[in-house]
Formats: structure tokens, C-alpha cells, sequence
């Protein structure tokens, strides 16, 4: 019997440190790395369910992406000490978009050193998703706080940034999402943020999309040694769901551009493509908003 017990303590240790654990909201990817994920009823109000997380080190904290809003930076920013008392040193913004960028007031109030891909100073200034929030269903009060503070550090192709016992690998493989969607890589561990160049059970935003570019992108994503794969939206993933990604995008974008040359409805267009697509999938309101770029003007 005692031999019994001492077996099924060693599983149930092992499963729990083989499982995602939650800690004040962040799940725990692995050692030293924890995030946001699987949001669902995504809306305006949890950042239309953008994932964010840190990486852990020796000499402190990187923060992966900052949700929407100062206030939804602050609430992040308690979960971080919930699970660190380090500092939060750099915040990694993998692309411009508003989702992911406008918390990241609150972190430079703490001295961390905003990053991102060169692009994202251009798509700032032509772009600049704060002016528009009302656009995107958020109030006055939502936005209460919240101030642009865009990358004071950006790199072309490649960057690594240590944080001591660790090197934190970002990567531009080009053009897909955005014209500055970058991948942030935990070699070591096996550990990939993917922003928004991977979206899992929630339909991606293709509006500024290279659809060409984002597959490669995706191959690309493919082809690295990484088992945990964050995505800018939707749960825990793997090259499964790379492969799931890469359909969707190659089905729409066929799809949509036979439709377009017989009409000129987004309405039918919209309409036609849903069928083709995954059904289930979060943010349904992207399939009409995305069909709009193919229509001739």
C-alpha cells in the first residue's frame, strides 16, 4: 500500500508540473514563462482576447505584448508580481496593433525599455491606433490613462536580448499579419510567442495582411524547434495549428479573389467564404471586415 501511494504522488507531481498551471491569470508555459491564453467571448473589453506574457530570467523580467489599455496594462502588471518581484526590464511589442501595443505606458512608468521591429515606428506614425479607439468599440473610460509610448529600440531582421541565464531570440521572417509582426523565441525551452502571425480558433484580422509573405512566415514558424507555440489570439498551440493557420489563410485568400472578380457584394462575398471557413471560430465579425480589402473600390 505505501508503495501504492508513493507512486501516485510521484504521477500527480509530475502531471502537475507537466500541466499549465495558472497563476493570478497567467498560465505557466514553462520554466520561467507564463501568459495569457484561450481567452474567450473576445471583445473590446479583454483586448478582443490578445494573449501577452513574460519571459523570467536571472536579472529580471520581459514582458511580451501589453494588451489594450493603461488599465488593462495595470492589471497585468499586478498578475507579473504575483508571480516575480524581478524587474520588469524590456517589453517586446510583436506588432503595432492596438491589442497588443497600448498598455505600454504603464511599463515605461516602470523604466522598461520598450522593442519592436523598425516597421513599427512608420505604421505608428501613419497609423497610430490610439486616435481611434472609439473605432474598435472602446470608450473614453476604457481608454482612461492610456498614452502611446511607442518602441524606443527597434531592430531589422534579428535581435537578442539576455537576461542572464537566458537569451531571448526575436525574429522578423517579413511581411505577413503586419509589416512588422515579429516571433519571440525561447530556443532553450522549446517556446515560441507568435503573435499575430498565428491566430488558434479565432479568425486573424487580414486587413494589412501579405497573405503570400504570411505563409512563408508560417513555414518559417514551421520549421523552428519549438512544441509550445503562443499565438496573438486563442489557446496553447502547435505546428498543428501552424498548419490549420496556413489553410485558413490560403483558403480565404483563393476563395475571396474568385468571388471578387463575379461580384462585388461583401455582403454575398461574405457570405460564400463563411462556408468554406471553420465554424466556431472567435471573432466572426473579421470575415466581412477582412472580404473588404478584395473589393474593387
Amino acid at each position: 500500500m505505501r508503495r501504492s501511494v508513493s507512486i501516485f504522488g510521484l504521477a500527480l507531481i509530475l502531471s502537475l508540473l507537466m500541466s499549465p498551471q495558472s497563476f493570478a491569470g497567467l498560465t505557466r508555459i514553462s520554466e520561467g514563462v507564463y501568459s495569457y491564453i484561450d481567452t474567450k467571448g473576445a471583445a473590446p473589453a479583454n483586448s478582443f482576447g490578445a494573449n501577452a506574457g513574460i519571459i523570467i530570467g536571472k536579472d529580471g523580467i520581459l514582458v511580451v505584448d501589453t494588451l489594450i489599455s493603461a488599465k488593462k496594462a495595470k492589471a497585468f502588471i499586478n498578475d507579473i508580481k504575483a508571480v516575480s518581484d524581478k524587474p520588469i526590464k524590456y517589453v517586446v511589442n510583436t506588432h503595432y496593433h492596438l491589442d497588443h501595443s497600448l498598455g505600454n505606458s504603464e511599463f515605461a512608468r516602470l523604466g522598461a525599455i520598450i522593442i519592436g521591429q523598425q516597421n513599427s515606428i512608420k505604421d505608428l506614425s501613419t497609423n497610430s491606433p490610439l486616435p481611434r479607439a472609439s473605432e474598435y468599440g472602446l470608450s473614453a473610460e476604457d481608454m482612461e490613462g492610456t498614452t502611446m509610448a511607442p518602441p524606443l529600440l527597434t531592430f531589422t531582421d534579428r535581435m537578442a536580448i539576455s537576461l542572464g541565464d537566458l537569451t531571448v531570440e526575436l525574429i522578423y521572417p517579413g511581411p505577413s499579419h503586419t509589416d512588422d509582426s515579429i516571433l519571440v523565441y525561447l530556443p532553450g525551452q522549446k517556446v515560441l510567442f507568435a503573435g499575430d502571425i498565428l491566430f488558434t480558433r479565432y479568425h486573424p484580422y487580414m486587413g494589412e495582411g501579405d497573405a503570400a509573405g504570411w505563409i512563408k512566415s508560417l513555414d518559417f514558424v514551421s520549421s523552428l524547434d519549438a512544441d509550445k507555440i503562443i499565438p496573438g489570439h486563442g489557446p496553447l498551440s502547435g505546428k498543428q495549428d501552424v498548419d490549420a493557420m496556413r489553410t485558413y489563410i490560403t483558403t480565404f485568400d483563393k476563395k475571396v479573389k474568385e468571388l471578387a472578380a463575379v461580384s462585388n457584394d461583401p455582403q454575398f462575398i461574405s457570405a460564400e467564404v463563411k462556408k468554406v471557413l471553420p465554424a466556431g471560430y472567435e471573432l466572426e465579425f473579421m470575415i466581412p471586415v477582412n472580404v473588404q480589402k478584395y473589393i474593387k473600390k
